[in-house]
């Protein structure tokens, strides 16, 4: 049997409300006209990106990947990201796919930068911490990264197009032009990408806004790229498309700061500058929700002293979180777990700061994705939901489903290359499949 080709395109923060608009474009039309739908898909908990992206490539819940969040724990201190394909524990579709023999490309996929070993045509996801100071030796930077040195001329050419910062959509124009480039030249068996204009005009400006409909514009001009890239190729009949989403949104009408809590109680004490100087209990903030950090876990007095705290201020209703989860809890309803002793779950409305001072409650900040018009980390239960699109000769065209799992997403593009995925949690969705 012939090797097949699958493009994977996450289109950050996208949701089913969206097609409604995204039907009207002409690319966006075509898959949605000839292809399988799977309308509301739940997503795992916490529904941040690079987490849900390590689940989209291993079918694995954020306990079992060990990408809990976006940032790592760093209390008082910026926090790097999670973003290397070595912090995933558990097989990837890289993974698989290398041991079958299949070529695969990624071009700014989350959490698989340095992954040069298994992908054969990777351009890292070049987070703006990895550039700082670097301006003038960027190249070097992606190589470091693990950029495939094939990959060289294309890579510099969409820095000089687009330029190299994390910024929206320049770095969506890049990613995609350069994914264009790698599927005209190598044919790749599968190929990761990853554009987030969607999320980023969320976070700037609420859930639904012209903004968010320029950005689905914009990414229908970049599907119809791709699109373009596959007919060049000469691929154009056995080459799958499946655009697919990881994360929803809900809007924000204030940012609290639950640090001060924990520094009113003791538990926090800071020089008179603000700065972090000793913690007991603290707060990491993903947006909608944060993780709770004990210095001493094992500490019986400590632990029910901090829970007893936070169970308060939660039966209150008033403090921007509605439940404390213990660490076994969300372990056994949504497979996350970690160092961690606890997780703050939002109101809804509220997203978390991790500042320690007054004042408690913040105006909103856009340039910061946990604080800006909208936001995410919640319960996947809540808001607006992603969805997933299948398209092409592996897909049963106008089949539509009212829901699924993203923990099946994994499955189900292993399952149309024909490949073997180790530790997945999740099921192929062959009701959508040929």
């Amino acid at each position: 049997m012939a090797k097949k080709h699958l493009i994977v395109v996450s289109v950050d923060a996208l949701v089913y409300e969206d097609l409604e608009y995204a039907e009207t474009l002409p690319n966006f039309k075509r898959i949605l006209d000839g292809g399988a739908l799977i309308k509301k898909v739940k997503t795992i908990y916490p529904s941040l990106t690079h987490p849900v992206h390590a689940t989209l490539i291993t079918g694995a819940p954020a306990g079992k990947t060990g990408i809990i969040s976006n940032e790592k724990f760093s209390p008082g201190k910026p926090a790097p990201w999670y973003n290397l394909l070595g912090e995933i524990k558990c097989d990837t579709l890289l993974h698989a796919a290398k041991r079958k023999g299949l070529t695969t490309a990624v071009s700014t996929w989350p959490v698989t930068a340095k992954g040069q070993d298994v992908v054969d045509y990777l351009i890292p996801d070049v987070l703006n911490e990895y550039t700082a100071g670097r301006e003038n030796e960027i190249m070097n930077v992606y190589l470091e990264y693990g950029m495939s040195e094939c990959l060289y001329d294309i890579v510099g050419e969409g820095i000089k197009r687009f330029g190299y910062k994390d910024a929206h959509p320049t770095i969506d124009e890049f990613q995609i032009y350069c994914a264009s480039e790698i599927i005209r030249r190598y044919k790749p068996n599968l190929l990761l990408t990853h554009p987030s204009f969607v999320d980023n005009a969320r976070h700037r400006t609420g859930l639904f806004s012209e903004r968010v409909k320029y950005a689905l514009e914009e990414t229908d001009r970049w599907l119809g790229m791709l699109f373009d890239a596959v007919r060049d190729a000469g691929i154009e009949d056995i080459c799958d498309f499946i655009i697919l989403s990881d994360h929803g949104q809900l809007e924000i009408v204030r940012t609290v700061c639950p640090n001060v809590y924990l520094k009113d109680a003791g538990y926090i004490k800071t020089d008179d500058d603000g700065n972090l100087k000793f913690f007991d209990a603290y707060i990491a903030s993903g947006g909608h929700t944060a993780h709770v950090y004990l210095s001493r876990p094992d500490d019986k007095k400590l632990y029910n002293e901090v829970y007893s705290l936070l169970s308060r201020l939660a039966e209150d209703k008033l403090y921007g979180f509605e439940r404390v989860f213990k660490t076994e809890e969300v372990k056994e309803l949504y497979g996350l777990s970690g160092d961690f002793s606890f997780v703050l779950e939002s109101d809804g409305y509220t997203s978390f700061s991790e500042e320690c001072a007054r004042p408690i409650v913040r105006p909103l900040d856009t340039s910061d994705y946990r604080t800006g018009r909208a936001t995410h980390g919640h319960l996947p239960e809540k808001g607006p939901q992603p969805t997933f699109i299948g398209y092409g000769p592996s897909f049963k065209a106008g089949t539509v489903l009212e829901s699924g799992n993203i923990l099946n997403h994994a499955p189900t593009i292993a399952e149309i290359l024909g490949i073997e995925l180790k530790d997945a949690e999740g099921k192929a969705a062959k009701e959508i499949l040929n």
